[in-house]
């Protein structure tokens, strides 16, 4: 019996060679409890080329002051961060990597926000 981490790893496993032979950019989501994380990294999967998430200190701070990181509100800002930083980087076009989380709730939110951030996927 796989644990529910186990089953959420075995579901991305399959993305993430679909989007290695893509040859493309990944936008890689990882989401817990308190936190929602982001990361664009580069094609060949060696380098992280940009990154944002909730835990940053200036992140915390316009999320108020309880820095709660852990809702659709904190995944739509994480969204447009990790967009713009990927710009600067360079990258306009990204795969989607939800790591096996289902696309809905925080990953959507943060999707749907970086989408009109300008990244496309």
């Amino acid at each position: 019996m796989l644990t529910k981490k186990e089953q959420r790893i075995r579901r991305s496993r399959q993305t993430r060679a679909r989007i290695a032979v893509q040859r493309v950019a990944r936008l890689t989501v990882f989401r817990s409890n308190l936190h929602i994380y982001a990361s664009v990294i580069s094609e060949d999967g060696t380098r992280v080329l940009a990154a944002a998430s909730t835990a940053e200190k200036d992140v915390r701070a316009q999320l108020g002051g309880d820095g709660k990181g852990g809702n659709v509100a904190a995944a739509t800002l994480i969204g447009k961060r990790i967009a713009e930083k990927a710009k600067a980087a360079g990258v306009e076009k990204v795969a989607f990597d939800r790591a096996g989380f289902a696309y809905h709730g925080r990953v959507k939110a943060l999707a749907e926000a970086a989408r009109e951030a300008g990244l496309q996927f």
